[in-house]
């Protein structure tokens, strides 16, 4: 390992740290940059894994070419394969012209994959003939299209539990895993948990004027100790959280404490002012939040029903109309129909009548909102966590978060 240069690819990509497992990851980076081969990111959620390809492709013959980091949880299942393989005019409803897809535009140039492990099998089927061959078609296509891609991916899921659980594609998984690089979680990471703290409390300092936190003897232990699930980007979130709130600028145990747990085997962030002898009403919250959602699906199911209904009694009343039109023009005398009990046109008014609106009172978007923010609190920001407690799928999530810019 060249010291020098691994020192200068830290200053410039601002890493700060010095352990034997960051130092390695970074190592293998820069040595399998030169080549073109597929290169498997490990590594769980907040530790950085993101800076790894921007190396390789700056050190990489594909340098000067277009560089593309993508992340496969945040796009929808149902539009993942065009997004990167592109499609064809017409191909689904909202397709009103063709699309080059990421594979097209990066032709010659990296692809990063990140979260690749929620990639649907059958865009994994896809990825494969691109590795294997450099072909592909675009959505709704015929084509074989070709592409120079290199692809580096990251996943903070077991791919070997995935495989045996037959959500991930073995021979996929060898392909993408040539040169595998693993990312060490913070707590492994040992005095450079206190070289990221002094530098996101200076950034902090600097950025709003205020005095600088420093950590006392005490909470620097605790700062070792304590297991941080969320790694580097919750390490970042606290310290900026005690840069703002904290009145004292020399952080001790007790200020410490009051923002992550005192107990080192606990891996969820502390709740601030609670007693402990007091009730938690976050289930029965839950519960509720759950209800209200499923009921706010099955009003808008009703009343899309209901509009259905209505349509087609538009439609016949004006079939109705029609006909009377056509008597009242003929020879005959005018003929002016009288509507009977149980006619058409009192069914149209019941329907009217009984038409269902969603309450603009039922605000479900803020107490979402909230629940989406307590669980990802509780769960030290892990999104994967918070989905399995919420009852919903990972992308739901995803797509929550993003809608609520919680990002």
């Amino acid at each position: 390992m060249n010291t020098s240069e691994l020192q200068q690819v830290k200053q410039r990509y601002n890493i700060v740290g010095n352990s034997d497992g960051l130092n390695h990851a970074l190592d293998v980076a820069m040595q399998v940059a030169p080549t073109d081969l597929s290169v498997l990111i490990v590594g769980e959620s907040g530790v950085g894994k993101e800076i790894i390809p921007r190396i390789i492709h700056d050190r990489s013959p594909r340098r000067r070419e277009k560089y593309f980091a993508i992340n496969c949880g945040a796009i929808p299942e149902g539009t993942i394969d065009s997004e990167l393989f592109g499609h064809e005019k017409g191909a689904f409803t909202s397709a009103i012209g063709e699309s080059e897809g990421y594979f097209g535009v990066a032709d010659k140039g990296t692809i990063f994959l990140d979260e690749v492990g929620e990639l649907p099998l059958a865009t994994q089927a896809r990825l494969l003939r691109v590795l294997e061959t450099g072909e592909y078609i675009r959505v709704g296509g015929t084509q074989i299209r070709k592409t120079d891609v290199r692809i580096v991916a990251a996943t903070n899921v077991n791919i070997q539990k995935a495989i045996t659980e037959g959500r991930f594609r073995e021979d996929l998984y060898y392909r993408l895993n040539t040169i595998p690089i693993q990312m060490p979680p913070l707590r492994d990471r040992g005095e450079d948990i206190l070289l990221l703290f002094r530098l996101f409390a200076l950034q902090m300092a600097e950025k709003f004027h205020l005095p600088k936190i420093v950590l006392t003897q005490e909470a620097q232990q605790l700062m070792l100790s304590y297991k941080w699930p969320g790694n580097v980007r919750q390490l970042k979130n606290i310290t900026e959280q005690m840069s703002v709130l904290s009145e004292k600028r020399e952080i001790d145990l007790q200020t410490l404490s009051r923002y992550i747990p005192q107990d080192p085997e606990s891996t969820q962030l502390a709740i601030i002012g609670k007693g402990g002898g007091e009730h938690s009403y976050e289930n029965e919250r839950e519960m509720i939040y759950k209800i209200l959602v499923e009921l706010k699906g099955n009003v808008s199911d009703l009343r899309r029903d209901l509009n259905g209904i209505r349509k087609q009694l538009n439609d016949a009343r004006d079939i109705d109309t029609a006909a009377a039109y056509t008597i009242t023009t003929s020879e005959t005398p005018a003929i002016t129909p009288m509507p009977a009990a149980g006619s058409r046109q009192e069914k149209i008014e019941e329907a009217e009548a009984e038409e269902i609106s969603e309450p603009e009172t039922l605000n479900l978007g803020n107490m979402e909102r909230q629940m989406l923010m307590k669980a990802l609190e509780r769960n030290g920001g892990n999104r994967k966590k918070a989905a399995r407690e919420l009852g919903i799928s990972d992308r739901t999530l995803y797509r929550r978060i993003k809608e609520y810019g919680l990002e």
